[in-house]
């Protein structure tokens, strides 16, 4: 018998100064099996990042053929595809070519690292590709805030990330590498 997906709810209450965008979202995250508290984080960090009405996350790791997250327009093209860790040079080619804008969250301090020497010259093309990288030691913090319901007041001014909750905070800032 197959595992079936853990599902954790995020209450995320967004003040995004950088996009003047104030909102809140009431989120249902499905974590597969195989993916750990770190990556579902990264995902809801990702959400919060970009976040928007028409943002939803996909069915995830079980779909070849979808993002972690994506933003539909009203006429149903895909405005945004975010992918969330080191994903094949090939996902890439193709989320570039169906999507407006393509944004990838690497984490993994040495996998992170080693991706993106493989992948610089390769994705350079590509002007609708955003590449950012997130540090490792504040990935591990995020990973500690998982609970299965969830309440976070997330700010962002000047690149820089405040994700917060009644017992824990966490200041981020991702390091744009393209």
């Amino acid at each position: 018998m197959a595992l079936k997906a853990t599902i954790f709810k995020a209450r995320l209450q967004v003040a995004d100064m950088d996009r003047d965008y104030y909102g809140e979202h009431l989120l249902t995250l499905a974590r597969h099996p195989s993916e750990t508290d770190e990556r579902m984080m990264i995902r809801l960090l990702a959400f919060a990042l970009n976040a928007s009405e028409q943002l939803e996350f996909t069915r995830g790791l079980s779909t070849d053929d979808e993002p972690d997250l994506w933003e539909h327009s009203l006429s149903g093209e895909v405005e945004t595809w975010i992918e969330v860790g080191v994903p094949a040079e090939d996902r890439v080619r193709k989320a570039c070519g169906r999507a407006d804008r393509v944004l990838v969250y690497a984490y993994g301090q040495r996998t992170a690292s080693v991706w993106w020497k493989k992948m610089e010259t390769a994705t350079a093309r590509f002007d609708n590709l955003q590449v950012f990288f997130l540090p490792a030691e504040s990935c591990a913090q995020l990973a500690t805030m998982a609970e299965r319901n969830m309440d976070f007041s997330v700010t962002i001014q000047d690149g820089q990330l405040w994700f917060s909750s009644a017992e824990q905070s966490l200041e981020l800032t991702p390091q744009r590498w393209k």
